[in-house]
């Protein structure tokens, strides 16, 4: 007897070198938004013709307008037929803003490039359905892995419930953190203590135990960039020790959440 035929597996789409190019040119525009997009996703994108762009735009703060409708609007009527390339999924339902994906299917664009799918259970795949249901060809998966790593807080509390933790830790080669006597102030660099600061800029929240608060008296501020956004900083502190004349008190820019 002879067997059944297997079922059809669909083909991974093939990308050309302008895809990749301009697909790392909308990523590296959604980097612009890594200290301000929160809680929304950094996303990046490019409206072209082959290898001409007629549109660029990233999403800079929550409540304003998304990527796709700055390029939109730089592009105009030249987004008709142009292909979009976007660093994550158009989302397809209104929020503060109306859907990406109606935006698009109203300019006219002919396909549109996702580099990932939306995990958010708003949008997941809804989407790019919508683009297809237009008669748009869509595609997804570019740069899959670059898109995340830019995304990787925001697609962390969404595929598991909880944010996305980074330690920082100084120390040095013998395992120590300070000289015995306790009277080093630093033991890192100009260089690591200004990449601190972007850390901070880039986080949400900076949290730490009411013991380093006590011994260094730290601000745990990004004041690098005072313009930014500044972090939530948090102290577990579950014996209420935090004095009221702590430096982390004095910047009421900053609020500051104590555990118990």
């Amino acid at each position: 007897m002879s067997r059944p035929p297997s079922p059809a597996v669909p083909s991974a789409p093939v990308f050309s070198d302008t895809d990749r190019d301009m697909m790392r040119r909308a990523l590296t525009l959604a980097a612009e938004g890594r200290f301000s997009t929160s809680p929304n996703p950094r996303v990046g994108c490019i409206i072209a013709h082959g290898g001409q762009i007629v549109g660029q735009g990233f999403h800079l703060k929550a409540g304003g307008p998304h990527a796709e409708v700055h390029a939109l609007r730089q592009a105009g009527e030249n987004a008709r037929g142009a292909t979009a390339y976007v660093t994550l999924e158009p989302c397809s339902h209104y929020g503060r803003t109306p859907p990406c994906a109606e935006a698009l299917i109203q300019a006219g664009v002919s396909r549109v490039v996702a580099a990932i799918a939306d995990p958010n259970p708003q949008v997941a795949g809804k989407g790019l359905a919508m683009l297809s249901a237009a008669g748009i060809r869509t595609e997804s998966g570019l740069l899959e892995t670059e898109a995340r790593e830019l995304n990787r807080g925001f697609l962390s509390r969404i595929e598991r419930g909880r944010p996305f933790v980074r330690l920082k830790c100084a120390a040095s080669l013998d395992g120590k953190t300070a000289l015995s006597d306790g009277l080093s102030q630093w033991i890192t660099g100009e260089a690591a203590r200004h990449d601190v600061q972007i850390l901070r800029a880039e986080s949400c929240a900076v949290l730490t135990g009411i013991g380093t608060v006590l011994a260094d008296d730290p601000q745990l501020n990004v004041r690098a960039f005072p313009t930014l956004r500044q972090p939530l900083r948090i102290v577990l502190d579950s014996r209420l020790r935090l004095p009221p004349t702590a430096k982390l008190l004095a910047d009421p820019e900053s609020p500051v959440l104590l555990l118990t």
